[in-house]
């Protein structure tokens, strides 16, 4: 296999003013040539957009706002980018939503918008950009979900379906470029620490991790052409195991969950910890 475009090309990153995203680029910023950043709102890019200027001079950064849960919007980003003959050599599909909740009692809008953003965005920004890479013989997609593709979760239903599709849909589409010097990987972290994280037992991950170790440890996978990265090594043995797991056990688990989610419920209702990012969830675009 060809070497990643990395250095000194062009990395798009989906969903980059907070978690994963903003991770990856400071990472990346003293690799590559340029870096495309979008969010929602572009005001929201600007702080990191001037960390990394003034860390590296001579780093192009460009801050596209764009809901790519939108088509129209997704059209409006790529020909913005053609214009200014931005060729994009990366693809990171960052713009993973969750939260929990049982389906029966979800607001469909919300169901909608979770399925719009782990499902049809990486569908869509990888239909747009892959073509391009294959015709130049190198190119990378590099996928952020979660390990919960392996899980039963009730009170996370769609967003667990959600992780499913994009399990499946990465490793077929590893098959089908395979060769072509394109690579495709999927990252599927735990639970993870953000940034001022309180030292609480309660809500403290089982396997804590850092964003920046996880964004690393991701990049690192994707660099080696690994098919899937599950980051920090307790997470990642127990992903490798969970395969080996009768449904039936882990049905067991799921309910075992589920009832911890109902005596949640029944409590009066309070805000959950800000610091703590659901697996694979990235902020909000």
């Amino acid at each position: 296999m060809r070497p990643l475009p990395i250095d000194q090309g062009t990395v798009l990153i989906i969903g980059a003013a907070q978690g994963m995203g903003r991770e990856l680029a400071r990472l990346l910023a003293r690799r590559v040539r340029t870096l495309v950043l979008v969010d929602r709102q572009a005001q929201a890019l600007e702080p990191l957009r001037d960390e990394l200027l003034l860390n590296y001079p001579t780093l192009g950064v460009l801050v596209e706002s764009c809901d790519v849960c939108e088509p129209q919007q997704v059209d409006t980003l790529l020909s913005s980018l053609d214009a200014q003959f931005v060729r994009v050599d990366v693809l990171v599909n960052n713009a993973a939503e969750g939260a929990p909740g049982l389906y029966a009692q979800e607001d469909w809008a919300r169901v909608e918008a979770m399925l719009r953003a782990n499902v049809w965005v990486p569908a869509l920004l990888t239909h747009r950009l892959l073509g391009p890479m294959l015709e130049r013989g190198r190119g990378g997609i590099l996928n952020i979900g979660s390990g919960a593709a392996q899980l039963i979760l009730p009170g996370s239903a769609t967003f667990a379906a959600s992780q499913r599709f994009l399990d499946g849909f990465t490793e077929a589409l590893r098959l089908e470029v395979e060769g072509r010097g394109v690579t495709v990987t999927r990252v599927a972290p735990g639970p993870l620490w953000l940034e001022g994280a309180e030292d609480d037992a309660a809500t403290a991950p089982f396997f804590p991790l850092s964003l920046e170790r996880c964004a690393r440890e991701a990049l690192a996978g994707f660099e080696r052409g690994e098919a899937l990265v599950y980051p920090g090594l307790g997470h990642r043995w127990v992903m490798r195991l969970m395969p080996l797991l009768p449904r039936s056990l882990k049905r067991s688990l799921g309910r075992m969950a589920l009832r911890g989610l109902q005596r949640e419920q029944l409590r009066l209702p309070r805000q959950a910890p800000p610091m703590l990012q659901l697996p694979g969830e990235p902020s909000p675009m």
